[in-house]
């Protein structure tokens, strides 16, 4: 408050002294006044050099943020009439310390707002990096668990001990007093010269600057500050790359002990792989996005790729196509710089050389394996991964060459192919277009543009690149043209945006590095950036691989939704069509069907072990002897009976029965084995389970079934030992007790008895029906039957008069038959009467055997007396009991290796049979199908 009072009171002493001199203005000069009168009321006179300066700052003048050029104040100058000098000290002290304050506060607000402005524009201009946060290890997202933060918060001082840290004010403005003396030293006149010399050098910094070299100017250091922030950023994204490629060794190493699983890019990059395996002809859209980079042929499309993927990957050739064949290139990081095919295990080191030429030559290699012969390109794609530190993620598609004519040595379909190959990649709605257009040639023999224009006629999806921009630059007359291009005034096209590169002076054996400073010191020196044609962020292939990048996930960030929405609506259906249908099976697809039928199959061979060994020796009992019992009947038997006396009967059998134990028994019966096993393997697959049977199964189980007989073989050495066996059991003829007699009779009686009535049926056939079938029935015999039953007649009228007639009908026999049949005048043939007396006396001769038989039961006690003083002789009995006790033992044999060694090698085979077909897809699809099979497939999937 005093220093208001001081100069109040000095205000005052200047207005009264001004007054006093008004009507003498121009007697008094301006020397004479005050100083504080002159610095109040006279800061304008020419001479007067105590005016504030000028703060000017490098910042100020050539900031970007400022729209306008900052302009100097042209002084005027003004006379003023002469005052006498007073000292009046305390008032001018008062008046500079006031001043002295505004200054202060003024600069303080100002400065905070200006450098509030910087700081939101710098924010702005640094790249988000939250993508990077899993370079972080974990421990620093997890510090708060191993310190203790409150304990420090709670350690530091309060904001009271702080303020009282801070300065005194007060104090400092107190002591600023002590300056008095620095103002009054020296004469008034002296100090008022040197604040009024008008040769200072202030007057020559703020000499007039014309607007066009202000403009310019401004315009360099706005080029110098972004290219400083550009170099800036390129420092901190390689250090950043460093960290990573650091990170990803470690965790190869194991160091972090965590689980890595595989990138999002290499998922997806085998996705597009799996769907570009099932439709090479691209057919079918998957319209998942990728992006495809089209251009003229030369036009830079491969160096435009190499750029982004920071190495030297593809064969090159002067004016030649080289790009032969769709070119899938997969980048994402890893802690080295390696590519590799998806169809091979070998690593491309890209940081050696020797490895790129083998890398270029293998792609060429790849091209021209693809291409049909009589073809220039082909449309089958080659997916390439290359990994390496600070490659942005994802899938690019190089294609090859758009052309105008076709010269000489290309097929003639040529430019339609490659027409066909670029318009089914870029009709995919999903599909990211970069457009390449060669800078260095006119825009009007551009072919690519109205390509492009067609298949995104709004632009929604292209980036279009200008390459070779150095050369343009060197060649356009007119620089606007450029800007035109890159505008996109020049074309119909319309693009998302729009880029200019710069990829290497045209030597091939420029390597990256190289060509990215030849690029950084192009733009920086170019005309089309210092004259505002083109923007920062339209240059240098860095910019562009991160546009692309931004661009191609948020495609697929859109596109996944799209079509997960879709896969939603359709599963509704699916699922609503289940409950519809099968209200009350579960989901199950084919492979899932396909482990359910195995398991049911396993358990069904396994029930084959769990049979009884009486069952499996009844059956093979009763199998074997149905085989064999026409040989035995016929061939032992019967031929036997003939004999007139037991010992030649016993010879001739057992002869019989050695030469067939030797040549056929042991085959039969173990054919007869296996058939049974078949039968009883075949009887638990297709049995019904009652409610739980599902008949989903039938075909995969009846495949199984016929795949694993066709397999089995049995035993070789089973044979040979069931030879012997069986030998041994035939050779015994002791029958130890009546029972075994009784069986033995028993079984005699039904196997003739089987063969009377076949010999009956026969009989009936050959000769027709009888009167009562004739009466009841109503049919007739015809004429051969007619014949067949005179013949019958009177061959049984000849038994009559001989019952033990031989088996064979003498010539004159034949002859005496025929003669009586053609007496009554039926004419016969001595074959058809041969063939009647077969059937005829095979009757007679097993009604007398089964005569016998019966007398046969009581004749036990002659057997162990071997029938001495007895007319009774039943060989016929012991043969059959020897028969009888052969298929016993057989069976026995054949049940003993069925469940010790067939069933294990059935089961074995099953096993096998149904992993075949669990990696045969077409077996699978060709044995389980059906509606339900489809659906539930289709839910899977």
């Amino acid at each position: 408050m005093w220093r208001l009072r001081r100069a109040a009171v000095a205000c005052e002493v200047c207005q009264s002294l001004v007054k006093y001199s008004s009507g003498t203005r121009g007697s008094l000069p301006l020397q004479k006044l005050h100083l504080v009168s002159r610095s109040i009321y006279h800061s304008h006179h020419p001479i007067l050099k105590l005016q504030r300066p000028h703060f000017r700052t490098s910042f100020q003048q050539f900031s970007s943020l400022t729209n306008l050029p900052l302009r100097k104040l042209k002084l005027s100058p003004i006379k003023y009439g002469y005052q006498p000098h007073r000292n009046f000290w305390p008032a001018r002290l008062a008046a500079r310390l006031l001043k002295l304050r505004y200054l202060i506060l003024g600069s303080a607000v100002g400065g905070g707002y200006t450098a509030k402005k910087t700081f939101d524009q710098w924010k702005d201009m640094i790249p988000d990096l939250s993508d990077y946060k899993w370079i972080v290890p974990d421990i620093v997202w997890e510090i708060d668990e191993y310190i203790d933060l409150e304990k420090i918060r709670k350690a530091l001082p309060d904001s009271e001990d702080l303020a009282k840290l801070a300065p005194d004010f007060d104090k400092i403005v107190e002591s600023l007093s002590l300056l008095k003396d620095f103002f009054t030293t020296g004469s008034p006149g002296e100090t008022a010269f040197r604040a009024t010399d008008p040769g200072s050098e202030s007057d020559k910094r703020y000499r007039k600057v014309s607007d066009k070299e202000k403009i310019d100017q401004l315009q360099e250091e706005l080029l110098h500050t972004q290219l400083k922030y550009q170099r800036i950023l390129e420092r901190l994204e390689k250090e950043n790359k460093e960290l990573r490629k650091l990170v990803l060794q470690k965790d190869d190493k194991g160091i972090h002990h965590r689980k890595l699983k595989k990138s999002l890019i290499d998922m997806y990059s085998e996705v597009l792989d799996v769907l570009s395996d099932y439709d090479a002809s691209y057919n079918t859209q998957d319209h998942l996005p990728r992006v495809v980079v089209v251009g003229d042929q030369s036009a830079g499309k491969t160096s435009v790729l190499e750029m982004i993927a920071q190495a030297r990957i593809f064969p090159r050739g002067s004016g030649e196509m080289m790009t032969r064949s769709p070119v899938k290139v997969t980048l994402s990081e890893g802690p080295h710089h390696v590519a590799l095919f998806k169809d091979s295990s070998r690593e491309f080191d890209l940081t050696k050389e020797e490895d790129l030429a083998a890398l270029r030559r293998e792609i060429e290699l790849r091209m021209r394996k693809n291409v049909k012969e009589g073809c220039t390109v082909s449309p089958e794609t080659i997916s390439l991964n290359v990994k390496g530190p600070g490659l942005q993620r994802m899938v690019l598609v190089d294609l090859p060459g758009v052309i105008n004519t076709v010269t000489s040595g290309m097929a003639p379909d040529t430019k339609e192919t490659i027409f066909s190959i670029s318009k089914a990649y870029m009709q995919n709605p999903n599909a990211i277009i970069l457009c390449i257009q060669d800078g260095s040639v006119d825009a009007e023999r551009s072919i690519v543009t109205d390509l492009v224009s067609q298949m995104d006629p709004h632009g929604r999806r292209t980036i279009f690149v200008l390459t070779k921009v150095d050369l343009a630059e060197k060649n356009v007359a007119s620089p606007s043209r450029i800007q035109q291009i890159i505008e996109g005034k020049l074309f119909p096209m319309k693009a998302l945006g729009y880029f200019a590169v710069v990829t290497g002076k045209g030597n091939s054996s420029e390597s990256i590095e190289a060509i990215r400073d030849y690029e950084e010191e192009f733009f920086q020196n170019s005309k089309l950036l210092k004259t505002s044609m083109l923007k920062a962020h339209q240059v240098t292939t860095r910019n562009l691989s991160l546009a692309v990048s931004d661009c191609f996930w948020k495609m697929v960030r859109e596109s996944v939704e799209q079509q997960a929405d879709s896969f939603k609506a359709t599963r509704f259906n699916l699922e609503t069509e289940w409950k519809n249908n099968y209200p009350r099976l579960r989901e199950l697809d084919r492979n899932e069907l396909f482990e359910k039928a195995k398991n049911e199959i396993l358990d069904e061979v396994i029930s084959l072990s769990q049979v009884t060994p009486k069952h499996w020796e009844e059956i093979l009992q009763q199998s074997l002897w149905e085989r064999v019992s026409t040989h035995v009947i016929e061939n032992i038997y019967l031929p036997a009976a003939q004999t007139m006396n037991s010992g030649t009967f016993n010879t001739t059998v057992d002869i019989k029965l050695k030469q067939w134990t030797d040549k056929q028994l042991p085959n039969k019966a173990v054919e007869v084995a296996w058939e049974t096993l078949q039968e009883e393997f075949s009887r638990f697959m297709t049995e019904p389970k009652g409610k739980e049977h599902d008949d989903i199964f039938d075909k995969l189980k009846e495949a199984v079934k016929e795949e694993t007989i066709k397999r089995h073989k049995w035993n070789d050495f089973a044979e040979d030992s069931l030879r012997v066996i069986q030998h041994n059991a035939l050779e015994d003829r002791s029958i130890s007790d009546k029972q075994q007699w009784d069986a033995a009779i028993y079984f005699m009686e039904e196997a003739l008895q089987a063969r009377l009535k076949d010999t009956e049926n026969a009989i009936e056939n050959m000769v027709g029906p009888d009167w009562k079938k004739r009466w009841l029935y109503w049919k007739n015999r015809t004429q051969e039957q007619c014949v067949h039953n005179e013949t019958k007649n009177e061959l049984e009228k000849m038994l009559k008069c001989n019952e033990e007639h031989p088996a064979y009908l003498a010539s004159d026999e034949i002859t005496t038959v025929r003669k009586n049949l053609e007496s009554r005048g039926v004419e016969v043939d001595p074959s058809l009467i041969k063939d009647t007396w077969h059937q005829v006396y095979r009757r007679h001769f097993l009604k007398t055997a089964l005569n016998h038989c019966n007398l046969c039961r009581r004749g036990f006690y002659y057997y162990q007396r071997h029938f001495v003083d007895s007319e009774l002789e039943c060989n016929d009995v012991v043969l059959f009991w020897r028969i009888q006790r052969m298929l016993g033992i057989t069976a026995n044999t054949l049940r003993q290796q069925l469940t010790n060694t067939e069933v294990r090698r059935l089961e074995k085979n099953v096993k096998e049979v149904l992993e075949d077909f669990a990696e045969d897809s077409e077996k699978k699809v060709k044995l389980l199908t059906g509606k339900r099979v489809q659906l539930a497939e289709d839910l899977s999937k």
